[in-house]
């Protein structure tokens, strides 16, 4: 509220420390990063992923409890998968997971 209020303005730093942000990166090297990130992403189980993000956006739109509700009816589905499976097999094996549930 107080930077709303005042209309004070910060840097990329302050933003990160008052959690505005998660990351700082330096100049130049932003898209090099969000493209790493993406692909770290986009190498987790796709119904983790997806799971993971409706439950977010319950979250936001709702109340907790909804989220939580939400979260009880899905993670099972997603802990019986192949890819919790192979998530788990993968991590024995100190191997990168091979994904595959849509």
């Amino acid at each position: 509220m107080r930077f709303i209020l005042s209309a004070e303005e910060f840097g990329a730093d302050e933003a990160h420390r008052i959690g505005l942000v998660q990351e700082v990166v330096p100049v130049g090297q932003q898209l090099d990063r969000a493209v790493a990130l993406a692909r770290t992403v986009a190498a987790q189980s796709p119904a983790g992923v997806q799971g993971a993000l409706a439950n977010a956006r319950i979250a936001r739109a709702e109340e907790e409890h909804a989220a939580i509700d939400h979260l009880r009816r899905t993670l099972p589905r997603i802990l019986a998968s192949a890819d919790a499976r192979e998530g788990l097999q993968s991590f024995i094996d100190r191997r990168a997971a091979r994904f595959s549930d849509k």
